[in-house]
């Protein structure tokens, strides 16, 4: 799936801006809401999530429909090419009327969807564009819910009281059109699709390139370097192309060249960053040299936009981890927007790819339950039904982002329940079908809770090319005794050495309060939190197959209420708005002295 831009044969328009907006109390369909304007909207702006931006608890936690709509008029000319209309991202469920017909469904909040709509273009006219969204969660939706969240919220629903969602994940459900919306258009004959795959061989590189198309026209694919020179081109929709003194793109030292390919009158430029990624014994290699991870688990979480695309706060954060030395992150814990992945292709930042799968494990919160008795994850009446949907994750995500350089590796899930009986046979499929549709074939993980099993209990040990950890020794484990943690540490990482591949640990972390200061280190001081991860990166230090680190979290970010949580989650690194505690200071200098290769030969 091509990234929507502006081309001497393409045109975009960006429908960002504030929108009409009502909540549904369950009648909008009844009386057909999407047929005429709204009556008595309020205003909303897109993209962003629309929890934080009204007051009152009824409207942040409202469960169901809202309607979003604005009037849209186009020239006249465009009706001689496709015209479409795309999302990035709609969450969770989207229904998208233009002019009162229904165009669209899509279930899923992270990844981009789009629709033809010339045929409903109204001439000479304003067109009226509504867009439904349902931000509902269950045991069939990407991310999870269920009936008693993540930390044992058991509150049944009363009869005739709203409805309440129940996330099994720890961070706020923001709902809304949180990504833009755009118009485009292409020529009738187009260019659909652009795969390339690169082969390095000394100093020259090899793409090997497939472009699909629709309707006729002879094709053209140029590769210009980076001041604009011409270094290889081809015919044809598939074919190889020679650079022969190739520029690498390389961890925080990026090198872009242009693809640019023609179609007819078509014309597409793709940025193309040439890199090889390998797993070789306990060694992740980039470039052919090993590579350590040094970086965060994040969230896309900004007040008041909620998870809406927050483009300065984005160049910010990579600002804010490249003064740290950091060099990578993970998009936890769901695809992260475009933009923020075309710029860290830009920036040079190494990125840990991560599906909308989290809350697969239904062990959270003391467990799930069906009318009294115990529901196992997998249970094939009771338990999860995303599978299916699961798969589908997987497509569009690998559709959207398998060019990017920065990508480096596909998670299938965080934090699944992977230790239980009927976990192999739910992922052993995901895992097949990422390795299947990725043309580069990028290493796979699923990121692994702490659940006290051995290594051989958990089917990440069979099926991943990388072992993701997220433990929390000296905080949900043995907090506040770090010298307990330090050997539970240890003795878990011993079992891990005999599994025989590289392990990161995708997330480790304590909760602490800006602020909160003591002599002695005690739970959730800054103090505390900088002991914490001293003894947790002392151990790393001690394996040489330990190949990266990532905090658990950049930054403070917002969750469902819960006695756990203090306006939110608080482990970050930094607060919500960007101040770094005493530990983000412990990281710099840390990983200042920790080179991005050949830290552990």
């Amino acid at each position: 799936m091509l990234y929507p831009i502006l081309t001497p044969s393409r045109l975009l328009c960006d429908l960002s801006g504030v929108w009409d907006f009502k909540l549904d109390q369950g009648t909008g369909f009844e009386e057909e809401w999407y047929r005429a304007p709204l009556q008595d909207p309020m205003t909303m702006p897109v993209p962003a999530s629309y929890n934080d931006l009204k007051e009152g608890v009824s409207f942040r936690d409202h469960v169901g429909w809202v309607f979003y709509q604005r009037k849209v008029s186009l020239p006249a000319y465009v009706k001689t090419q496709r015209v479409l209309l795309r999302c990035e991202a709609v969450t969770h469920f989207a229904k998208v009327y233009l002019n009162g017909e229904l165009l669209c469904e899509h279930k899923g909040g992270f990844l981009p969807f789009e629709v033809e709509i010339g045929h409903a273009l109204r001439e000479g006219e304003e067109n009226l564009l509504t867009i439904a969204v349902n931000n509902e969660i269950n045991y069939s939706t990407l991310p999870v819910g269920t009936s008693g969240g993540i930390f044992g919220d058991a509150v049944p629903q009363e009869e005739g009281k709203p409805p309440r969602n129940n996330p099994n994940f720890d961070f706020f459900n923001y709902a809304g059109i949180t990504r833009p919306v755009k118009i485009y258009t292409t020529p009738r004959d187009y260019i659909a699709d652009i795969s390339v795959v690169a082969q390095v061989e000394g100093e020259k590189a090899r793409l090997t390139y497939t472009v699909d198309t629709v309707g006729e026209g002879a094709c053209r694919v140029e590769v210009l370097d980076q001041e604009g020179q011409l270094v290889a081109q081809g015919e044809g929709t598939s074919g190889t192309l020679d650079i022969p003194q190739v520029h690498l793109w390389q961890p925080l030292h990026a090198y872009l060249y242009e693809i640019r390919v023609t179609y007819g009158e078509d014309v597409y430029t793709l940025p193309y960053g040439v890199r090889t990624v390998e797993v070789k014994g306990t060694q992740f290699l980039i470039n052919g040299k090993p590579f350590y991870f040094k970086g965060y688990g994040r969230h896309e979480d900004t007040f008041p936009q909620g998870r809406g695309v927050n483009l300065p706060m984005n160049v910010k954060d990579i600002s804010l981890m490249k003064w740290q030395r950091a060099n990578s992150f993970r998009t936890s814990h769901y695809p992260y927007s475009e933009e923020m992945m075309r710029l860290c292709d830009r920036e040079g930042f190494v990125v840990i790819d991560e599906t909308t799968a989290v809350g697969v494990n239904l062990k959270f919160g003391g467990g799930a339950n069906f009318q009294g008795q115990a529901v196992a994850t997998f249970d094939k009446e009771h338990g999860l039904k995303t599978q299916e949907h699961h798969k589908e994750v997987i497509r569009d995500l690998i559709a959207r982002d398998k060019n990017h350089a920065c990508v480096v590796m596909w998670s299938i899930a965080n934090e699944p329940d992977s230790t239980s009986e009927g976990s192999y046979e739910y992922f052993a499929p995901l895992y097949a079908l990422a390795r299947e549709l990725d043309p580069q074939k990028r290493p796979c993980t699923l990121v692994s809770v702490q659940a006290g099993k051995t290594p051989e209990e958990d089917c990440s040990s069979q099926l991943s090319d990388v072992i993701c950890l997220n433990r929390y020794y000296g905080w949900y484990f043995g907090g506040p005794d770090l010298a307990y943690s330090q050997r539970k540490l240890k003795e878990e990482l011993d079992a891990w050495r005999a599994i025989g591949k590289p392990v990161i640990f995708t997330e480790f972390g304590a909760d602490t309060v800006m602020g909160l200061h003591d002599t002695t280190p005690v739970l959730y001081t800054e103090e505390y939190q900088v002991e914490y991860y001293k003894m947790n990166t002392q151990v790393f230090d001690e394996y040489e197959f330990v190949v990266g680190e990532q905090a658990w979290n950049f930054a403070d970010f917002a969750t469902s209420q819960g006695l756990l949580r203090v306006h939110g989650n608080k482990k970050g690194l930094f607060t919500r708005d960007r101040k770094p505690k005493l530990a983000a200071h412990f990281f710099r200098d840390r990983w200042q002295k920790i080179p991005d290769f050949d830290y552990k030969k």
